[in-house]
């Protein structure tokens, strides 16, 4: 991994956008999260997209190349997918959009999902010691059978599906910051969200506008 690079980052408000942010510039130049297979791996990780023993596993049993391989899956479903989103941001996705999406049906239809019922996590047990009354300590759970690598691009898949088919494409938008390629969705109550960060681009933005005056 490159020692300089900044961390991802998770701004957009929806899964499937922070992985399609897994590029980006956020300054000036481009930066690659995904460009190994060990860089593959640590995004997952942090994008809390797969079961740490599971990326553990992999990272130990992998053919060589194997997980490098995976990685450039990776790049190429999220860089095959990116034009989709900026062809349809700012108004409801049509149902004639879905022959665009054949390839990722395609993938979806390789996954081994199942579901388990296990217990309710922790938090629920300790803010309900007694249990509530009609709750079950009991959930169903989605699972998944991560047999190779490459399982690893399936929760991608999930999730750039989730974005398709449950978030108002109205509001996805990308940063108005001049360089930065970042996406997300605009959650705030008056939907007038510019920046991927008033941090970074929000605060360039209004340095900018200063200087403007100044001179």
């Amino acid at each position: 991994m490159t020692a300089k690079r900044p961390p991802p980052f998770f701004i957009a408000d929806n899964p499937g956008l922070d992985f399609l942010n897994s590029t980006a510039v956020p300054v000036d130049i481009r930066v690659e999260w995904l460009d190994s297979g060990e860089d593959f791996l640590a995004w997952i990780k942090q994008a809390g997209l797969a079961p740490g023993d599971v990326l553990n596993a992999f990272r130990k049993n992998a053919l060589p190349g194997e997980l490098d391989a995976t990685a450039a899956q990776a790049r190429a479903l999220r860089d095959w997918f990116k034009p989709f989103v900026y062809k349809h941001m700012g108004k409801p996705i049509e149902p004639n959009a879905l022959r665009q999406l054949e390839p990722l049906n395609q993938l979806l239809a390789r996954d081994e999902e199942f579901g388990q019922i296990v217990v309710r996590d922790r938090l629920y047990r300790q803010e309900h010691p007694q249990g509530e009354k009609g709750i079950s300590g009991l959930i169903w759970r989605r699972q998944r059978r991560w047999q190779s690598p490459e399982s690893l691009l399936l929760p991608l898949a999930r999730s750039l599906a989730d974005l398709v088919c449950t978030e108002d494409f109205t509001y996805v938008k990308a940063c108005e910051g001049p360089e930065c390629t970042l996406l997300f969705v605009d959650r705030t109550r008056g939907r007038g969200r510019r920046w991927c960060s008033m941090a970074v681009c929000g605060n360039r933005a209004k340095q900018a506008a200063h200087r403007k005056r100044a001179r």
